[in-house]
């Protein structure tokens, strides 16, 4: 696939911006595809100078499923052996702060990326759902082990179940979005909330996302301890006595991110 389906951009200090591009096939994220996004994540959480990436499919559509053609040919052998499960596994250990900008159709392999993203903002118009089962399989990457655990076991059901999609307002109230914008504007809610990050002490970031994603996976005083472990690690970096200087002296910090 050519690198062409995946293009990027750096349209502020510290933004890393990733467009899907694959406007025929409604973005679908084939394997080739999927693999270059996590590639490139991977490169952004690498980068000194990227704080925070923004992922967008464009102004009609974030990603409509993975691509059919490839789940044709797959059997149980190649989906126990997928390279998109590599490919999954690095999006979801990406440190670094990723915000999901999402225009009209979310679904399938799609929403299971959305729910990669730390802060979502979606257009008014914009749908989300998990449709797997009108295709006789079930989600792969999130659908049915992520989903639950952001809106609910009841929304979750009827999603993956019935394969009926939600609007932007139900996903808002389900908190699976943290914004709903006009279509126009999505892009630039995105890229406005990935500037605040850029601008916040890179370390405190790292770890302020590594602890709330806990909350997920931990039980409750694990998760405390890892918390209070991460809050210990914070205390002693330069930023945060840089932050705490700038605080008093009523001046911007500069971070060093360590």
């Amino acid at each position: 696939m050519s690198e062409d389906f995946l293009i990027h951009s750096d349209p502020a200090p510290g933004v890393r911006l990733l467009q899907l591009n694959r406007p025929d096939r409604r973005n679908a994220l084939a394997t080739p595809l999927l693999v270059a996004l996590a590639a490139a994540l991977e490169a952004a959480d690498a980068a000194a100078d990227i704080h925070c990436c923004v992922i967008t499919g464009g102004p009609k559509v974030f990603a409509a499923g993975a691509d059919i053609d490839e789940l044709a040919a797959k059997d149980a052998a190649g989906g126990l052996a997928d390279p998109r499960i590599a490919a999954w596994a690095t999006i979801r250990s990406v440190r670094k702060p990723i915000v999901g900008a999402v225009n009209g159709w979310c679904l399938g392999a799609g929403n299971e990326l959305l729910m990669c993203c730390d802060l979502v903002v979606a257009a008014t118009d914009a749908q989300f759902g998990q449709p797997e089962t009108s295709l006789g399989i079930i989600p792969g990457a999130g659908g049915t082990a992520t989903l639950p655990r952001l809106i609910g076991r009841a929304r979750a059901m009827r999603m993956v179940l019935l394969g009926e999609p939600i609007d932007a307002a139900e996903a808002r109230a389900a908190g699976l979005v943290n914004e709903v914008v006009p279509a126009s504007e999505v892009l630039a809610a995105a890229l406005a909330f990935a500037v605040k990050i850029s601008g916040r002490a890179p370390l405190a970031l790292l770890q302020a996302k590594m602890s709330v994603k806990a909350a997920l996976e931990l039980p409750h005083a694990t998760h405390h301890t890892l918390e209070r472990q991460a809050f210990a690690l914070v205390l002693g970096s330069s930023d945060k006595a840089e932050g705490i200087a700038a605080f008093k002296e009523k001046r911007s910090p500069r971070w060093a991110g360590r």
